[in-house]
């Protein structure tokens, strides 16, 4: 009897083993999978994080495009409709949106009881919040892709093609870190899910707005203009826009080294690269913190 239980103490032992040399590929690995089945398992999510930008694309496109298209000329061209130009605004608004979701899946978690397991066991902090992220961006790109077809759908042109169809997706998931970011520390220091969404609506709009998502920013208000210089929905907006128009759009940071687009778009993304750097160093931070306080 000792004999066996020496033999069944071993064979747990080395199992604690297994399970604390998990590599880190192996703790994104894991968590990535646990969060995709998540995903897959709830399609209302999608839904709901699509009606909002769908409604946008309609209700901007059908009312206001009569009227703000006439005026917008003179900015944009008489070539330009108002769905084209609006049409990236609305792919960062799903990135942005579906960020916001992300906080809020882990809020759940936290209140389930899930996420204290998960955070207990041998995997990496920085591992899980990386298998978590890139879930999220799986279903950001699904879902700017059904906007870019239904805009298209709606008459909205592409000028770069099908190419530029992934470069739109690909602006919208760099963009969609630093929401996914922010909300998971927002969560991560509130751990209640009214306080989470209370504090990021009142950001999520004015940033949205106070951009040049809608309107061109020389049709705008100084202040407006001033403050889009350091908002990152202008950055994500404006890369998008450039792949969508194939023209320079940037009017925030004046770049001539490179050529068209290029303009546009990569002093875009090294804001972007440089917003979600520090945002994603600040959830890392959040969960570990959350974790340790959990321990105590």
């Amino acid at each position: 009897m000792s004999d066996l239980g020496d033999k069944s103490l071993d064979s747990k032992n080395q199992k604690v083993i297994k399970r604390a040399s998990n590599s880190f590929f192996g703790d994104v690995s894991a968590s990535f999978k646990r969060w995709i089945l998540k995903f897959i398992r709830s399609p209302h999510v999608i839904a709901m994080n699509l009606l909002q930008p769908i409604l946008f694309l309609f209700l901007f496109s059908e009312i206001f495009g009569g009227v703000v298209g006439g005026p917008m000329s003179a900015f944009l061209g008489e070539s330009v409709d108002y769905i084209t130009f609006l049409l990236p605004a609305i792919a960062i608004q799903v990135a942005m949106m579906t960020g916001q979701g992300s906080g809020i899946g882990l809020v759940q978690d936290i209140d389930e009881g899930l996420f204290e397991k998960v955070m207990v066991s041998p995997m990496g902090t920085t591992g899980v919040f990386l298998g978590k992220t890139l879930s999220e961006l799986i279903r950001i790109a699904v879902q700017i892709g059904i906007i870019l077809g239904l805009g298209i759908l709606l008459g909205a042109e592409i000028a770069t093609g099908i190419a530029g169809v992934f470069g739109v997706i690909l602006i919208g998931i760099l963009f969609s870190l630093i929401f996914v970011s922010l909300t998971t520390a927002i969560a991560m220091f509130t751990k209640d899910q009214e306080a989470m969404i209370s504090i990021v609506t009142p950001i999520v709009f004015p940033l949205l707005f106070l951009s040049s998502a809608f309107l061109p920013l020389e049709s705008l208000p100084s202040w407006v203009q001033t403050f889009a210089t350091f908002n990152p929905v202008t950055y994500g907006v404006d890369a998008a826009r450039s792949i969508v128009l194939g023209e320079n759009v940037m009017t925030v940071i004046e770049m001539t080294s490179f050529s068209g687009i290029w303009n546009t778009i990569i002093p875009a993304i090294l804001v972007l690269l440089a917003f979600a750097f520090i945002l994603g160093g600040f959830a890392v931070f959040a969960i570990q913190r959350g974790t340790s306080s959990e321990v105590k």
